[in-house]
């Protein structure tokens, strides 16, 4: 299982990337300051690192240096509110190998992060398979007993949450965290609407509704 380490001192953006993370099936460390970043990032065996640049103790970019100065290559992916473009350009010429800005949507930062570890992954992995439905990770393609059946971007991205954890209940607090980001509205009922869109897709009765709970994929 790839392992990521999140450098990131704002407790409810580090606390929605690692849920989101975990829940894709990635093991995650979650650090506040640059040194503890620097002293994990050399140690810790990461297969990627995601940085924040506003750090309590010191720059991010200053993190960056000093950490591909020891050597180490892992791919580092800077997560910053500094939308500029000399910060973006600073950000790469230092060794980072991606820059997304805040407020971000988790699925675009999953896909990035999927990018950068693509070729460690076993191909085995690409596909998730539970009940009849086959989801395609590299593809983005969802076949339904062998048939092929079209989703938006979102419900790509609901189904495979439900997919990586088959039987699981998952409530909607945790849909709404990993698919719409940290600045989804708490009440909306989107994935209530979602869900019903995906049932008509793939089978009523393969996504359940746990009362007062959330849902869960049968099979």
């Amino acid at each position: 299982m790839s392992r990521i380490l999140i450098v990131e001192d704002e407790e409810r953006i580090a606390s929605f990337v690692r849920k989101g993370l975990d829940a894709s099936g990635f093991t995650t460390t979650v650090v506040g300051t640059g040194a503890e970043a620097v002293d994990y990032a050399v140690t810790g065996g990461f297969d990627l690192v995601l940085l924040d640049l506003g750090l309590p103790d010191t720059d991010g970019f200053d993190v960056l240096r000093r950490v591909r100065s020891l050597g180490v290559d892992v791919p580092v992916i800077i997560l910053t509110a500094r939308d500029g473009v000399r910060d973006t350009v600073t950000g790469l010429e230092t060794g980072a190998d991606d820059y997304v800005t805040k407020p971000f949507r988790f699925e675009e930062l999953l896909a990035r992060v999927r990018l950068r570890m693509r070729a460690e992954r076993p191909a085995d992995l690409t596909v998730l398979r539970a009940g009849g439905l086959a989801l395609d990770l590299r593809t983005r393609r969802v076949a339904v007993e062998g048939i092929s059946v079209d989703l938006t971007a979102r419900e790509f991205s609901l189904l495979e949450l439900l997919m990586r954890h088959p039987g699981q209940v998952l409530t909607r607090q945790q849909m709404l965290s990993h698919v719409w980001g940290y600045d989804h509205d708490p009440g909306s009922n989107v994935v209530d609407v979602f869900v019903r869109a995906l049932r008509r897709k793939v089978g009523a009765d393969r996504i359940v509704t746990v009362r007062g709970m959330g849902y869960r994929l049968t099979g």
